[in-house]
């Protein structure tokens, strides 16, 4: 639970944990940054890391030229691309037995609800999937799970890659800074992920009611 609460914190009040960060390593922050993005895309045990959020507070600290906004995307873009690719692999020879194990702690209902979205949108799906949390985790995990064609795969994953990164940092370089955004910046972290959860919530809605019209019409014919 502490470390739960740590974690909503480092979230919400992102721009504060990361300031401190720049401030007590220095250069070793480019490096942290890479990590938190490699892991997040990299690594289907940890869909909670910030993502969206990062980029835009990261974005907005380049903008005080605390860190470098050119090094800082083709940094994260890369830890981004390559996140996706380790994802893909530990899909394709792994994933099912990942899945089926009792003690690995993954929640099968991302895997369906991604493999639902991979159902209605392709191979799209990996890069609609950069700007959604979790559905960001578990999408190259199941395309490899699915042997999608990799030279197919690595296609989508490095325009979804650059498209996420430039445009959470550079949201975050051209507005992260202004008055309004700073004095609010939690409140705005907090926008950046119901807005990025919507498209879930979308998703499930319309399943939902598409079960429930299947439902009436199975009544009617009855």
């Amino acid at each position: 639970m502490e470390v739960l609460n740590y974690l909503v914190d480092f979230i919400i009040h992102i721009d504060v944990h990361l300031g401190q960060l720049i401030s007590t390593y220095g250069l070793l922050t480019y490096l942290i940054l890479f990590l938190i993005i490699f892991m997040e895309t990299g690594l289907v045990f940890t869909p909670f890391l910030p993502g969206d959020s990062l980029l835009f507070a990261t974005g907005a600290f380049a903008a005080l030229n605390y860190l470098n906004v050119w090094l800082v995307f083709l940094l994260l873009s890369t830890a981004a691309i390559l996140g996706d690719t380790v994802n893909y692999w530990i899909g394709h020879f792994f994933g099912k037995k990942i899945v089926a194990h009792p003690k690995i702690p993954i929640d099968e209902t991302h895997i369906m609800e991604t493999q639902k979205f991979f159902h209605t949108h392709g191979g799209k799906t990996i890069i609609l999937a950069r700007f959604m949390p979790f559905i960001r985790t578990f999408a190259p995990f199941v395309a490899g799970i699915s042997r999608m064609k990799y030279d197919r795969f690595l296609f989508y994953n490095v325009i979804g890659g650059l498209l996420w990164v430039a445009i959470g940092v550079f949201a975050g370089y051209f507005f992260g800074n202004l008055k309004f955004i700073r004095e609010n910046f939690s409140l705005v972290i907090i926008g950046i992920i119901i807005i990025s959860l919507i498209p879930i919530a979308v998703e499930i809605i319309r399943k939902k009611l598409k079960g429930k019209s299947q439902d009436s019409k199975v009544k009617v014919k009855s």
